[in-house]
C-alpha cells in the first residue's frame, strides 16, 4: 500500500492531477470520485497502478504519468508494462529489479537480445546507456562473455579542462565517470571493484580500443556521437567472435570540432539494412529522468537549437 501510494500520497495526487478525481486511499480500498467518464479513465489507470505495486515494482508520480500515456501494446496483458520477457532484468546482488519503463526501452532490450550490433539513438535521460549496462552485466552473470569493455570518446563537453595531475587513467577518468556511476547501480561495489582489477570489466576512452580484438565480450560505446567517423570504423571493426556492440547517443549534442562529422552520423547513414545491426530510436516519451528533463528536451527542439 505504501509503495501505491508514494511518498506523501504523491502517486495518488499525481493520478487525481491527470485524471480530474478525488482520490483516496483507506486501509486495502482505493475510492475514486468524480464524473463518470473521468471515474472510468482514473479506474484504469488506478488499476495499472495497483498491479505494478503488487509486483513490488517501483512507482513513483513519473511512472504514474508514463503508465497513463502507455497504449497498451508492450505490456504483460494486465496493463502493467513491457513483458517479462523482454522488459526485466534481475541481476545478482542488485535488490530492484531493473525494468524498462516504456514501450521504446522494452524495445530497445529486445533488439539487444536478437543482434550483434544495436545503436541507440535518442535524447538524454531515456536510459540509453542505463539499460545497455543492464544487458551487459547480464551477459556476464549468464556468462554469454567472458568480459564488459565500455568506451567512450574522450571529448570536452564545450569547456575545457585544463591540466588535468595524475597518470593516464587519472586524466581519462573524468570522461569515463558516468559509465562508473551506471556500473555501481548494476553490481555490488565490491564485486565491481574485483571485476575492475581482474580486467573482467574494463573502462577505457575509444582511443585505447585501436589494434585490438574484442573476443568473448559485450562492449558498449557511449557519447558515439563524439566518436569521430575514423574512430567509429576502428570500433566496429575491433568487433571478433561471441562479442556484441552496443553503441549509444544523442545526435543533438555533438562537442565535435566544426569541421569533424560524427561517427554516429555517418553510420546512422551507411549501415542500416545489414542483416546483425539494429538501430533504436528513442523519442521525449522515452525520458526517464524528472519529468522536467522532457519538457526541456521539447522547448529545445521547438526553438531549434
Amino acid at each position: 500500500m505504501l509503495t501505491l501510494a508514494g511518498v506523501n500520497d504523491g502517486n495518488l495526487v499525481e493520478l487525481s492531477r491527470l485524471c480530474g478525481v478525488r482520490v483516496a486511499l483507506r486501509g486495502d480500498a482505493m475510492s475514486i470520485t468524480g464524473p463518470a467518464e473521468l471515474v472510468e479513465r482514473a479506474t484504469e489507470l488506478g488499476r495499472r497502478m495497483v498491479e505494478r505495486a503488487r509486483q513490488r515494482m517501483e512507482l513513483t508520480p513519473d511512472d504514474v504519468l508514463r503508465l497513463s500515456e502507455d497504449d497498451g501494446g508492450s505490456t504483460d496483458g494486465n496493463g502493467s508494462g513491457p513483458a517479462t520477457s523482454d522488459g526485466r532484468i534481475a541481476l545478482p546482488g542488485v535488490r530492484k529489479l531493473i525494468q524498462a519503463k516504456t514501450s521504446g526501452q522494452a524495445e530497445y532490450l529486445k533488439k539487444i537480445a536478437e543482434n550483434d550490433i544495436v545503436v541507440g539513438i535518442g535524447p538524454a535521460g531515456t536510459g540509453k546507456t542505463f539499460l545497455a549496462m543492464a544487458a551487459a552485466v547480464d551477459a556476464l552473470t549468464r556468462k554469454r562473455v567472458k568480459r564488459i569493455i565500455l568506451a567512450r570518446p574522450a571529448v570536452e563537453a564545450g569547456e575545457s579542462l585544463g591540466f588535468l595531475p595524475g597518470d593516464m587513467q587519472a586524466k581519462v577518468d573524468p570522461y569515463l565517470r558516468p559509465l562508473y556511476d551506471a556500473l555501481d547501480e548494476m553490481m555490488p561495489q565490491e564485486r565491481v571493484q574485483k571485476a575492475l582489477e581482474t580486467r573482467v570489466i574494463e573502462i577505457a576512452p575509444l582511443a585505447f580500443m585501436r589494434g585490438r580484438t574484442l573476443s568473448d565480450a559485450f562492449v558498449i560505446l557511449d557519447e558515439a556521437q563524439n566518436a569521430t567517423t575514423m574512430q567509429m570504423k576502428m570500433f566496429l571493426t575491433r568487433l571478433g567472435v561471441n562479442s556484441q556492440i552496443v553503441i549509444t547517443g544523442d545526435k543533438t549534442q555533438i562537442d565535435l570540432p566544426k569541421r569533424e562529422e560524427s561517427g554516429l552520423m555517418q553510420v546512422e547513414r551507411i549501415l542500416p539494412g545489414i542483416d546483425g545491426i539494429a538501430f533504436h530510436y528513442f523519442t521525449d516519451v522515452d525520458v526517464v529522468r524528472h519529468r522536467l528533463v522532457r519538457d526541456i528536451i521539447k522547448a529545445y527542439a521547438e526553438d531549434g537549437d
